[in-house]
């Protein structure tokens, strides 16, 4: 008959085999999986390792990229916020400057024809030229000298007059309105305006408003003793000779016609100041 201890013996590897194969749970231990609770959502955090940013600029893109911040760093360092005197003492400076433009244009009517009011004594004449200032500088600054000489119409002929308190001379007369819209100032005489390298040279049938026109009245070939302003529609203003005033005349008469000797145009965007 077996005794106790032999059956132990006997039972134990069989009770160590039974307890591998059986499963945690069954044995009371914890289970590690978690079932989620109904009514809540499981979230699942997704964790990467963080890698450095991959450079994929080019090389040309990289130097741009340098070079704005060098410009933004010496804008930075050369810029100077203006303190409240400085600002105040431009405003200050500003106004006066503006205060004595409007003082010089008040003293110097004849440099601008506009703005006009209907009661100016003028107005009828400024009427006649329609859109007088427009976004065309040349054209502004055309109409300013020509006006400058038609304001001086009625003036005496004077041989070498060049000033509005003495009378003028055909050539002066161009001078002193001229001169004040050129960059290069026109020279003093007739023939040398007619002969001058920045003039250029007009056909009779081109011509337009403010070209200078020269005549050989006394003289012969090509040197111009006379000369005008075209005002357009086969007008020009002169001051024509000693006993007469500075008058508009045709140029379509006989006598103009016989002696002309030709056109010159110094108005152009590349003279005008």
């Amino acid at each position: 008959m077996p005794t106790l201890s032999s059956l132990f013996r006997c039972k134990v590897p069989i009770l160590l085999l039974t307890l591998a194969l059986l499963p945690a749970t069954a044995l009371g231990a914890k289970s590690t999986v978690k079932t989620p609770q109904r009514g809540h959502r499981h979230k699942h955090a997704v964790h990467h390792p963080h890698s450095a940013p991959v450079d994929t600029l080019s090389y040309a893109a990289r130097l741009r990229m340098l070079n704005r911040a060098r410009l933004l760093n010496h804008y930075r360092v050369d810029y100077k916020k203006a303190s409240p005197k400085e600002i105040a003492a431009l405003e200050t400076s500003t106004r006066a400057q503006r205060a004595e433009n409007r003082r010089q244009v008040k003293a110097h009517p004849e440099w601008f024809r506009g703005p006009w009011k209907l009661g100016d004594s003028r107005w009828d004449a400024v009427e006649e030229h329609e859109g007088f200032l427009s976004h065309d500088h040349l054209h502004n600054m055309t109409e300013v000298a020509i006006h400058r000489m038609e304001v001086q119409l009625g003036k005496p002929y004077v041989w070498g007059g060049t000033t509005p308190d003495t009378g003028f001379d055909c050539s002066g007369l161009v001078f002193y309105a001229y001169n004040k819209v050129l960059t290069d100032k026109l020279p003093r005489t007739a023939n040398q305006m007619y002969h001058y390298r920045r003039a250029i040279k007009v056909a009779g049938n081109d011509l337009r408003r403010g070209d200078l026109l020269f005549f050989h009245v006394h003289s012969h070939g090509e040197f111009a003793d006379h000369m005008g302003v075209y005002l357009g529609h086969g007008q020009f203003i002169e001051s024509p000779r000693t006993g007469e005033s500075v008058r508009v005349s045709q140029l379509q008469d006989v006598f103009w016609q016989q002696h002309f000797l030709g056109a010159r145009r110094i108005l152009t965007n590349n003279t005008v100041i």
